[in-house]
């Protein structure tokens, strides 16, 4: 379908996105009152995500017929996790303790029981709704929605087939899926602004990630020096070396892995993208351990932080608000469905006194996957963002499995 959007050509949407983000870093930093003001309750990341939307939202862009995203996940993220992980503290990560891993199964039982949760709430709100098949056709789309929540986009495709669901309710739960997934993101980004005040009240022991965030700034203090051309040349050099060659392994792997071991499909082991964030995020551990680690004094993370952001933004593009009053009903599933999650997570997260953090990184691993984990957890701290992407991965193994549950309980209560 020909796309009616007024920008059609890739390079000037592009422009016009490197231009959102370099006016929201300009007014960032102004020291005008309103602007200080103004980004003192809205975090800058969040006007990064919700500004692209608004080219969507009144169809100034079409994200459908964009290959923006697409560049910006397979070449820039990837990329980006290589640069953001080049000086990881790989002890650090382990001294966060078990809490990381219970609030991020915690953030899966959510999306488990949450879908079931609200088909039966809705459905007992509005009878008419799921008469006549729909209540089928309901319930098999959103498998593929739970799919998307736990795991990702290759878990999203199992379950539509494993379901049978049709075409119609997979696009539904697709824009189910953009709407919500991003606007549980906004508020994720929203609370990072006020982690520390949150986790005060809450009485969280953040000791361990200060201390990680601390070991990072010392390191770099350190090793920090002018920034050159050549410094440059490496970073990038590295960055998307790593890159090539993750795909190039990626490419090899998941056709090997589906053509000779069919069985480990189940855990999205047959997915290339899968095994590009595995390989990048392998790669930048690896460099860890050799000179290379000393780029990040020439601003590694910083370019890495760049790329982010931009991945933020074609991340941005993908949601229109108004696609909420398309099928209200199914709209009103997801709603209650995150919510379940939200509220899961929340009291989780009281009851064990854990930082907002881990709370933020294990629901977004989830629900946001190898995509925007990374992004949540660099808005506390890019020194973070790998603990998001070691997550984001533990998704797609379990997320198969998961949300093979949801559709049976759904089954057996539709």
């Amino acid at each position: 379908m020909q796309s009616t959007a007024l920008i059609q050509n890739d390079a000037v949407l592009f422009g016009v996105l490197m231009a959102i983000l370099g006016l929201v870093f300009y007014t960032k930093q102004s020291q005008h009152p309103f602007w200080k003001k103004f980004y003192s309750v809205v975090p800058a990341l969040l006007m990064c995500y919700f500004l692209p939307s608004l080219l969507n939202t009144f169809n100034l862009a079409d994200p459908d017929h964009s290959q923006l995203y697409y560049v910006a996940s397979r070449f820039l993220l990837p990329a980006a996790l290589v640069l953001l992980t080049l000086s990881i503290d790989l002890k650090g990560i382990v001294r966060l303790g078990p809490k990381a891993i219970i609030l991020f199964f915690t953030g899966t039982i959510g999306i488990i029981i949450g879908g079931p949760i609200a088909f039966s709430l809705v459905r007992s709100l509005f009878p008419e709704a799921f008469a006549d098949g729909a209540a089928e056709e309901i319930w098999r789309g959103m498998t593929t929605l739970a799919g998307s929540w736990i795991g990702g986009g290759a878990n999203q495709a199992a379950m539509k087939e494993v379901w049978q669901v049709s075409d119609a309710a997979f696009g539904k739960m697709v824009a189910v899926d953009v709407v919500w997934a991003n606007v549980w993101m906004a508020v994720l980004l929203f609370m990072a602004q006020r982690a520390e005040a949150i986790d005060r009240w809450i009485g969280a022991d953040t000791s361990a990630i200060e201390a990680l965030k601390k070991k990072m700034e010392t390191f770099q203090q350190q090793n920090a020096r002018p920034v050159n051309l050549n410094d440059l040349m490496f970073i990038a050099a590295i960055a998307f070396a790593v890159t090539g060659a993750s795909h190039a392994l990626a490419n090899w792997f998941a056709p090997w892995i589906e053509n000779h071991a069919p069985l480990l499909q189940k855990f999205s082991l047959a997915s290339p993208f899968f095994w590009l964030i595995v390989l990048a995020t392998t790669g930048g551990l690896v460099l860890s351990f050799t000179r290379a680690r000393k780029l990040e004094g020439a601003g590694a993370s910083a370019v890495g932080s760049v790329f982010i952001y931009i991945l933020v933004a074609t991340i941005g593009l993908k949601m229109d608000i108004t696609t909420i009053f398309d099928d209200p009903v199914v709209f009103l599933i997801g709603a209650v469905w995150i919510s379940v999650h939200a509220v899961l997570l929340l009291t989780v997260a009281w009851f064990l006194k854990a930082p907002v953090f881990l709370m933020a990184v294990g629901s977004q691993a989830n629900v946001g996957g190898a995509a925007s984990a990374p992004v949540v957890a660099a808005a506390f701290h890019p020194a973070l963002a790998p603990v998001g992407v070691l997550l984001a991965v533990l998704g797609y193994a379990v997320g198969t499995y998961g949300a093979w549950l949801t559709g049976v309980i759904l089954k057996l209560i539709q």
